[in-house]
């Protein structure tokens, strides 16, 4: 989500938008692909009463004899991906906001500390006053974090971030494990925990009967209880530690350039198209092979070896992404292309604004005090309609962009950042294409 142009004549130092010229469109593109996915993510494993599971003996509206081999391809090639994407963007689009504050002669830290601040205000409101899956409160502490690593070379940022997406759910999985084992014996870390997810799962019930049947002030009281039981377990961190590992490989693609000028690098991204390919497929299957051994009883959950599968889908997901964003880059570079995926890019370029507005829709459609279809949707009808609603978004996106330079989210992001109102309206002599530039 970077900054949309600002046509403002200014001066070379003067911390501002970037330009339209400054705008790298591609980077739209792939940012509008990984909006479609998040929002069929988020809308699947959580609005649509999957996360906690959907109630005994409810049957889905609209089923398909299809849902179950559409509930593992959507596991396979979209689960994780999509918000990995997101998120190596957002660390792209530091490095492109360094780059351009030096080549003014500006400092990035004030600029960049006022942005993320601006950010996790937002993403409270969004968390508390909306849904408890916000990212947005998550992304501006991390991106706190990542000026840590602005200055560190390419190597230890390739090394850093390696470390947390691959190391912490190592670690995270071990501790949970052995640190118990270190206070009690076998048989009552067994029972705490028995007793533990019992708890949870009634919890998660309980939860879930609010979502789909309370009113809104019933459901907002809800959404803060499900948001502080998920902040205080110690998994919570590595939501945060693994997403800033990705910020990371996208701080270092936007230091080399790598999406600003494919062109330049079409040999790297033929190798990341077909490396992430082969490693996506086989750390994804595996991760998911022994993930249903496990839930059928065939791997005792116990089993040593079990530490590592974390680490082995994390491993399947970066590979995956890095497929779809090489081959994107790879297929942008062709005109006929360039011109389909171009469709994408308002929507990306209102990230902000259509992000939000997704979570609005996703709670009038699933939530009891809306259309109330929590529980009720098949895997196929689910995605279906949310792949539906989000062109339906395109759509407005494009249409809002002819007449104005960005989204209102993103008006209101920029004029707090900046400390004065932004230039909303599109000049009549800007074309659209200027817009989305």
């Amino acid at each position: 989500m970077d900054p949309s142009p600002s046509l403002a004549p200014s001066d070379a130092t003067e911390i501002r938008p970037a330009s339209a010229h400054e705008r790298v469109v591609f980077l739209d593109v792939l940012r509008g692909f990984a909006l479609c996915g998040v929002f069929m993510s988020n809308v699947y494993m959580h609005f649509s009463g999957r996360y906690p599971p959907p109630k005994e003996g409810v049957a889905p509206l609209l089923p398909s004899p299809v849902d179950p081999a559409v509930h593992a391809l959507y596991e396979f090639m979209l689960a994780g991906k999509a918000m990995t994407l997101f998120a190596f963007l957002f660390g792209l689009g530091f490095a492109l906001q360094m780059g351009r504050a030096q080549a003014r002669g500006a400092a990035v830290l004030p600029l960049y500390t006022r942005r993320l601040t601006v950010l996790l205000c937002l993403g409270l409101t969004h968390l508390f006053g909306l849904w408890y899956g916000d990212i947005l409160s998550m992304y501006a502490v991390a991106g706190f974090l990542m000026l840590l690593f602005r200055e560190f070379s390419s190597k230890r940022i390739l090394v850093w971030s390696l470390v947390l997406i691959l190391g912490v759910p190592l670690v995270l999985t071990m501790l949970q494990r052995f640190v118990p084992l270190l206070a009690s014996s076998t048989e009552t870390v067994q029972a705490v925990t028995q007793q533990e997810r019992a708890q949870a799962e009634a919890f998660q019930k309980q939860a879930q009967a609010v979502f789909d049947h309370g009113s809104f002030l019933e459901t907002l009281r809800t959404n803060a209880a499900v948001h502080m039981k998920r902040a205080l377990r110690p998994v919570y961190f590595a939501f945060l530690l693994i997403p800033l590992g990705k910020f990371l490989l996208g701080l270092l693609a936007g230091r080399h350039r790598l999406l600003q000028e494919p062109g330049q690098h079409r040999p790297l991204l033929r190798k990341l198209l077909g490396w992430g390919l082969l490693v996506g497929v086989v750390g994804s299957s595996a991760s998911l092979a022994v993930g249903a051994l496990t839930r059928a009883g065939h791997i005792p959950r116990g089993t040593p070896w079990l530490f590592f599968m974390p680490t082995v889908s994390e491993i399947g997901v970066l590979g995956l992404a890095a497929f779809y964003m090489a081959g994107f880059a790879l297929l942008f570079q062709r005109a006929l292309w360039q011109k389909r995926l171009s469709v994408l890019a308002p929507a990306g370029q209102m990230a902000l604004t259509n992000y939000l507005s997704q979570t609005v829709i996703s709670l009038l459609l699933f939530r009891g005090y809306g259309l109330g279809l929590g529980s009720k949707l098949g895997a196929l009808a689910c995605l279906t309609l949310i792949f539906c609603l989000f062109w339906v978004q395109v759509g407005l996106s494009h249409l809002w962009l002819s007449r104005f330079r960005f989204g209102p989210a993103e008006w209101l992001w920029r004029s707090l950042t900046y400390g004065k109102a932004q230039p909303m309206r599109r000049p009549p002599d800007m074309t659209p294409a200027d817009a989305a530039a």
